[in-house]
């Protein structure tokens, strides 16, 4: 049976507000079949929820309606005048959480729902929040006690300018204005300081030692500091040592006892008997030895699962093989190199249920690259445009970009949104990694066509195409090793 789904083309909710707000905001959307047809002049089942908190969130109140597409494929509709299925529209309190409409569409005009959209309800619908001003009666009373009734507003602009002139410490309760001009108290002191001073009549007026120059250190000499610093060894001052230079007999008679007292030496070893070194080991080092000792990779030979560069020898990473679908590096195994130790891997789970791939502003990031390993550099491109729309907003790429995982105590980061190839690499290996939805899913490459629209791949049907940013698709992060 040949699927059909709608495409969420535009949508306009509006809450208009009067004297009494009315409890219904009009909705808008533009229906599409498989064939990317608009659906025109038919009737179809829709199901509106209200969710709170988020996507996902509970639903506060549930509607059905059977409206009628117009000739453009336009269907326009009024929540809150449907079927009410649970929930009551008019408790609905917009001002204390985030809100998210959920529609799901049957095209055939019956309740066998095939297409879901999720959006958040943005500042528009709160105007219905605006009716909660009718029920604030009465007035405020302030009782706090009064600027008037306070110490402050005794403060004088002089108290003020006196406060710059103080110093020192003060607390407050003495009264020193007197000091500048009771000129007798400080002269009574000072006369009271001189009388305590002793009379120093008595004292030394002179200097009567004896002076330098009748002094033993009077005589010494600039030739005796001279000598001074001549001097070696010890001297008591009272030997005369003069005739040692010019005493030549002596000397040579000291130098024959030295002479005698040597030793016989006749009898020790006069040529050496150890192995030389023309019989050693190492007088087979030749000069191509020498060299090839800086060079010594030359001389190996590289076995299995090792590699020589340079002066380096690296083992290759596992020597088992590695297959697709198998667990490594905290997530699974979706495409190989030539060699069956580099490829692609995809995390465990989806990193969300459902998100848009802008950041609330549509422009062009330039991410339009595609092929292996092209979505890294998408999701870097993403990151930096759009977090300057919004810092603390959360988007596809942005998931991706922070998702890590640890296994066996190494942290794995480096996940990013994969490129539309990426994607269709992992559709056509979705069996065998497993654990993956049969639903839409975002790729890092932005249309070339329209900054409002990026290609996501269907793994229900496995075809590629583009739609608008602000749709909520799957995300499943892929790094490489």
């Amino acid at each position: 049976m040949k699927q059909i789904f709608t495409i969420l083309v535009a949508v306009l909710i509006t809450a208009t507000l009067w004297a009494q707000s009315p409890e219904k905001m009009s909705y808008q959307a533009v229906i599409r079949n498989s064939s990317d047809a608009l659906v025109i002049n038919t009737q179809i089942g829709m199901q509106i929820s209200i969710l709170q908190g988020s996507a996902s969130g509970t639903a506060v109140y549930v509607e059905t309606q059977t409206p009628t597409t117009n000739a453009n494929g336009l269907v326009s509709i009024e929540i809150g005048t449907g079927t009410v299925e649970s929930g009551d529209f008019t408790t609905i309190d917009w001002g204390s959480d985030t809100y998210f409409i959920k529609t799901e569409t049957d095209l055939s005009g019956g309740t066998s729902y095939s297409i879901t959209g999720t959006s958040q309800l943005l500042s528009v619908p709160y105007a219905l929040h605006a009716k909660t001003a009718e029920t604030v009666t009465g007035g405020i009373t302030e009782i706090d006690p009064t600027f008037t009734s306070s110490e402050a507003a005794n403060i004088t602009a002089t108290d003020i300018t006196n406060l710059g002139n103080l110093s020192g410490v003060n607390t407050g309760d003495q009264d020193i204005s007197g000091i500048a001009t009771n000129q007798q108290a400080i002269q009574d002191t000072a006369a009271q300081i001189r009388a305590d001073i002793p009379d120093v009549s008595g004292f030394l007026s002179s200097e009567i030692d004896p002076t330098f120059t009748i002094s033993e250190a009077a005589n010494i000499t600039a030739t005796d500091i001279t000598n001074l610093g001549n001097l070696s060894g010890v001297n008591t001052g009272d030997q005369d040592i003069s005739g040692i230079a010019t005493n030549q007999q002596a000397i040579q008679d000291t130098a024959a006892q030295i002479r005698a007292d040597i030793p016989d030496v006749s009898g020790f070893l006069s040529s050496e008997s150890d192995p030389v070194y023309s019989s050693s080991i190492a007088s087979g080092i030749t000069a191509t030895d020498t060299t090839n000792w800086n060079n010594k990779q030359n001389q190996l030979v590289a076995g299995t699962n090792i590699t020589i560069v340079g002066n380096t020898i690296s083992a290759i990473d596992g020597g088992s093989t590695l297959a697709i679908g198998d667990s490594y590096q905290g997530g699974i195994i979706f495409w190989l190199d030539a060699t069956g130790q580099h490829g692609l891997i995809v995390a465990t789970a989806d990193q969300s249920p459902g998100i848009p791939w802008y950041n609330q502003t549509l422009r062009y990031t330039g991410t339009t690259g595609d092929g292996l390993y092209a979505g890294a550099m998408n999701t870097t491109m993403i990151i930096a445009t759009q977090m300057a729309d919004n810092q603390m907003g959360n988007f596809a790429a942005k998931i991706c970009a922070d998702y890590s995982v640890t296994v066996s105590g190494i942290t794995y980061g480096d996940w990013y949104l994969p490129s539309k190839y990426e994607l269709n690499l992992l559709y056509l290996q979705k069996t065998t990694v497993g654990g993956i939805s049969s639903d839409i899913y975002w790729s890092s490459t932005e249309s070339s066509s329209s900054s409002s629209s990026a290609w996501i791949q269907n793994f229900n049907l496995g075809n590629q195409f583009p739609i608008a940013k602000n749709n909520a698709c799957l995300v499943r992060a892929i790094r490489a090793f």
